[in-house]
């Protein structure tokens, strides 16, 4: 699957550990109806609820319907399982598996997304090839991610995106309220998690991502 930016508009992230438990399969299937357009599968973590087999054969499952909606199926920093299960793309952040090394290994085949929180980080990967994207933020305090960057709010949202001719996706405590925003900084979308996994109005969620 060929990377384009509009993927990015209304990119869902999301993992057993974000949902009650049981919820995971039928959250995310609710998400793509409702018209996201791109999943990144990120289980893990001490509250992820599938064992290694289960979170295969769960990610399998999930890129198939990623693949029949149409849209990209991108595993969070795990080579090994995005090959496994064929995915669209592999996104990785600064303190994962080397980012050239990840493009040496997966670059023509699927989609890269690189974690860019700060200047430094952004001019660096701007010297790097095959890189499709970046994911940027977080744009407010988020309890999704234990390890999060400091905040770095909309206007340094707008920083990084002046710095590159690369896609940025926002992430980090994004709620409705911020979408049009976050989109004025120039941003191509926003990537959320718990904006959609604790929604009791999934569809209406996604209709304002799309919206914005």
């Amino acid at each position: 699957m060929k990377f384009k930016p509009e993927m990015l508009k209304a990119y869902f992230v999301c993992g057993s550990q974000d949902v009650p438990e049981g919820q995971y399969e039928t959250i995310v299937n609710t998400a793509i109806k409702a018209g996201i357009t791109a999943f990144q599968f990120r289980d893990k973590g001490n509250d992820s609820t599938l064992s290694p087999i289960d979170r295969a054969a769960m990610a399998m499952k999930l890129r198939g319907r990623c693949a029949e909606a149409g849209i990209p199926f991108i595993v969070d920093d795990n080579v090994e399982l995005a090959k496994q299960v064929n995915a669209d793309g592999i996104h990785v952040g600064q303190s994962d598996e080397q980012i050239q090394q990840v493009v040496a290994e997966v670059g023509d085949q699927m989609i890269v997304g690189l974690s860019c929180s700060t200047a430094e980080e952004v001019k660096a990967a701007n010297a790097i090839d095959g890189i499709d994207y970046y994911g940027s933020g977080p744009i407010h305090p988020t309890g999704s991610k234990a390890d999060a960057d400091p905040v770095i709010g909309l206007d340094g949202l707008k920083q990084l995106v002046s710095l590159t001719e690369r896609p940025i996706v926002a992430i980090g405590g994004i709620t409705v309220d911020d979408l049009s925003d976050v989109i004025q900084t120039g941003a191509a979308g926003s990537a959320v998690i718990s904006m959609i996994a604790q929604s009791n109005d999934i569809p209406g969620v996604v209709k304002a991502m799309l919206r914005a």
